[in-house]
Parts: structure tokens; sequence; C-alpha cells
């Protein structure tokens, strides 16, 4: 088997991959994404292993014990994605990437902060509840 074929179907699924992390909106959907790239990895792994080892006389196989490690990452990185868009989810009720600007904002904080140091009101916060619990 020629070396094209896999590199070839490797590219196309990266392209992918990147096409999906870079157009899509929904979390899941991004963490699929990567999934698909690095599964693409794998296979050129896979491959250039069995390509080099058809030259060599003694066969270590590196590039499927990189791939054995690259799958075991993989499915760690995973599971803490997947921990983390559902905590976002039960938070926010989203998983929509564009709406999810910072995880320290509430869902009423749109517009800047109009509580400056130059427009006469007091500053709101926990340094300020706590001010006045001691006063």
């Amino acid at each position: 088997m020629h070396l094209a074929y896999p590199a070839v179907l490797s590219v196309l699924l990266f392209c992918t991959g990147l096409y999906g992390v870079l157009a899509r909106r929904n979390a899941i959907l991004v963490l699929m994404s990567v999934e698909l790239m690095l599964n693409a990895v794998n296979l050129n792994l896979v491959a250039f292993d069995v390509w080099l080892s058809k030259a060599a006389e003694e066969t270590l196989h590196s590039g499927q014990a990189l791939t054995l490690f690259t799958i075991a990452i993989a499915a760690a990185e995973i599971g803490i994605g997947l921990a983390i868009v559902l905590a976002v989810h039960r938070n926010r009720g989203t998983s929509d990437i564009d709406k999810l600007r910072d995880t320290a904002e509430g869902p009423d904080d749109d517009g800047p902060d109009d509580d400056g140091p130059g427009t006469g009101t007091p500053a709101a916060g926990p340094a300020a509840e706590k001010a006045e619990a001691t006063a």
C-alpha cells in the first residue's frame, strides 16, 4: 500500500476538524472536531510507522506506541472537556461559545460597568458591603 492514501485521508480529516473548530459555535461540536483532528494525527502516525518499518530491519513500532498515548490523552481531554461543558450549561443554560464570553460575568452584565470612580455613586461589591457591616 502506498503512503499517499492514508496521508491524503489524514489531511482531509484534519482539515475537516480544523473547519469544525473554527466554524462551530456549539462547544460539544468543537470538542468533536478536536477529536477528529487527533484521529487524523493518529492515522498519520500509524501509516508512517508501517511505512518506515518496512525499510528498517528492527521494528520498534514507535508510531503505534505514540498513537496509544495520543488515544489515552484524547480520552482524558474529552472527559474533562465534557465535564466543563456540562457545568457551564447547567449554570448558563447554553453551550454556545459566542454567548460564553467570561465565566465571571452574570447574564445581566451586557454593557460596561457604570459604577466608575467619576460617577459619584459608591462602589458596590464585597469590599463596600464589608465596610458597611463593620461601620
